[in-house]
């Protein structure tokens, strides 16, 4: 199967995962000078701002070119849970968090948990029914945006704050928005996972009858 641009970009993103992480986790190492330790973060906000960026542009590509496959919509939602998920446990981690600013723990449960919910669910879905089902609702991209938002505001936080010091105010707002839309769109995909499955039974009971 030739890949076409957009599945390109996806892969790509999938890959910059990599060196985003292995930047994180030294941007605290005390090994390092403080000037090394600021480069890492500032490398890593910027392949993340990479990714964040080209997620847009792989969405753009697909639907003005008519590229959307079955491949580039399991790849697309999977690269950014795989990135949201590693941007917020090390975003809270004490080893790869930014000094005062790290993300609360229960926000990254709820971010988290979500996704393994709906990776459950997914799995469910396509046992029962023998089909893959990803069909992205309004809110679910909404807490993806909320999400690229939080983690960016983290990184840029300590220049930022530096300038606006109410900065860890209007960050606290992003976490717990992030972290509600999360929840909301966990429960708006349980919905439709539950009537997809049951009009696929339903069906299957007609046409047995």
């Amino acid at each position: 199967m030739k890949l076409n641009w957009a599945n390109r970009i996806t892969i790509l993103r999938i890959l910059l995962i990599v060196p985003f992480v292995s930047c994180m986790l030294k941007t605290n190492d005390p090994a390092i000078g403080d000037g090394v330790r600021n480069m890492m973060r500032y490398i890593a906000t910027v392949i993340f701002l990479v990714m964040a960026g080209s997620d847009v542009l792989d969405g753009y590509l697909a639907r003005r070119k008519g590229q959307t496959t079955k491949l580039g919509s399991f790849l697309d939602p999977t690269a950014d849970k795989l990135l949201i998920t590693c941007a917020c446990l090390l975003l809270a981690s004490q080893r790869a968090g930014v000094k005062g600013f790290l993300l609360p723990p229960t926000v990254v449960v709820l971010i988290v948990g979500k996704d393994l919910l709906l990776l459950i669910g997914f799995v469910i879905v396509y046992f029962i029914t023998s089909q893959l089902c990803i069909v992205p609702v309004f809110v679910g991209k909404t807490a993806t945006s909320l999400q690229s938002s939080m983690v960016a505001a983290i990184l840029l936080a300590p220049e930022i704050s530096a300038i606006f010091p109410g900065w860890i105010w209007f960050l606290r707002f992003l976490w717990w928005s992030a972290a509600g839309t999360a929840v909301l769109a966990t429960l708006i995909y349980i919905r439709n996972g539950s009537r997809y499955i049951e009009k696929y039974e339903q069906e299957n009971t007609s046409r047995a009858s």
